[in-house]
């Protein structure tokens, strides 16, 4: 019986790699943005289904959710950096704010909205980020907690036989993440730090989702893996 697989920020980068992994496996994926201009047109190119939602929206969460009567895979790879810049303690809060909305709160609102829908075996995995380990500010800080949540959520979810994990992404080229601001001196940077001095690929991050999601990874629950080329190491 084939999948059925929803990937939230599934339009660009990353969530768009996921959801290209798992539709070459003739799952039936569905994939979410909060523009439909680009939503239509990534769920068009890679033969999918598409839904407008902010998933940091409670309603348009719920009216997400009541499009599935049943869950195999979820992958909460909405995020990013906000655009909050300032130095008050309004803009303080406002860039605190926003990060732990769109790189938290998104997965816990879209997971909450599904959750009785997961069938046993199935699986939950948010897209994490080395900046929980080091030099993430409020980023990183949303990141950690992600990651705290999602070891909860598998304590909770593994009496179902429901995995849950996180996958800590390293530098992954490519993507919009840095709105336009990656040099060519930071990007020689951030791959030299790794010990296979080069950066990430989408493509290695949907590979390790893909594998999470398999039968192989039915024992690996509650973990935060970290891929990243070595450059933050754990042991």
């Amino acid at each position: 019986m084939s999948r059925t697989v929803l990937v939230t920020g599934g339009t660009s980068g990353i969530g768009r790699a996921v959801a290209a992994r798992f539709a070459a496996d003739q799952a039936e994926v569905h994939i979410t943005g909060r523009h439909a201009d680009t939503v239509g047109q990534a769920a068009e190119e890679l033969g999918v289904h598409g839904a407008v939602c902010d998933a940091t929206d409670p309603a348009q969460v719920a009216e997400l959710a009541a499009r599935f009567g049943r869950l195999d895979v979820l992958v909460n790879a909405a995020g990013g950096l906000p655009s909050v810049g300032g130095s008050t303690l309004e803009a303080v809060l406002a860039e605190w704010q926003a990060n732990l909305a769109q790189n938290l709160l998104s997965a816990v609102l879209t997971t909450t909205s599904v959750r009785g829908k997961l069938a046993p075996g199935s699986s939950v995995i948010s897209i994490g980020s080395i900046g929980a380990e080091r030099r993430g500010g409020s980023y990183g800080a949303a990141k950690a907690a992600l990651a705290a949540w999602s070891a909860s959520l598998s304590a909770d979810l593994g009496p179902h036989g429901i995995t849950s994990n996180v996958i800590a992404a390293g530098y992954i080229a490519g993507t919009n993440f840095f709105q336009g601001r990656m040099t060519e001196e930071r990007h020689n940077a951030l791959a030299e730090e790794t010990h296979i001095k080069r950066p990430g690929t989408v493509e290695d991050i949907a590979g390790t989702t893909h594998f999470l999601a398999s039968p192989g990874a039915r024992h690996i629950t509650g973990q935060t893996i970290h891929v990243n080329g070595g450059a933050f190491t754990t042991r």
